[in-house]
């Protein structure tokens, strides 16, 4: 709750969410996924308050760039981004991704970062296309039960 509760707040206030995610760092275990797993859990949550489904997509392509204009992504980060955006897609739509495959090869730590980031831009994604006001979508996804994605 308390790393849900930092990266929404930064969000909230228009605040930094590269800090944000760093004043979290510290609840991340070493070698684990976590908090990794509650930031794609609260996109997949926006996500399903939006509405989005295969009637009504929002599209992957450009998101990064639209939602996330604060970072630059080369290389393997922009495949780590990606794959963050691309979980968070399939959590949604009730696929339970094996994590821990993926982040292994990877050879770094830092799925959880990449995950904070694919929830910001999913979220940003669903107030701007869906016109849902950035206020009733923080409140809505405060207020849906821990552990419920899409």
């Amino acid at each position: 709750m308390e790393a849900v509760s930092v990266l929404l707040g930064a969000m909230e206030s228009g605040g930094d969410i590269l800090e944000a995610l760093d004043e979290v760092g510290w609840l991340h275990p070493k070698n684990d996924t976590f908090p990794g797993e509650v930031f794609m859990r609260l996109a997949a949550g926006a996500l399903a308050v939006g509405g989005v489904d295969a009637d009504r997509p929002i599209a992957e392509e450009g998101l990064i760039g639209r939602y996330l204009p604060e970072c630059r992504f080369r290389g393997r980060d922009n495949h780590k981004i990606r794959y963050a955006l691309l979980a968070v897609a399939a959590t949604h739509g009730g696929v339970d991704v094996e994590l821990l495959d993926e982040v292994v090869y990877w050879g770094t730590d830092d799925f959880w970062r990449y995950a904070g980031l694919a929830a910001v831009a999913w979220i940003r994604a669903v107030s701007d296309q869906r016109g849902v006001a950035v206020a009733d979508l923080y409140r809505q996804l405060r207020e849906r039960p821990a552990g419920r994605g899409g």
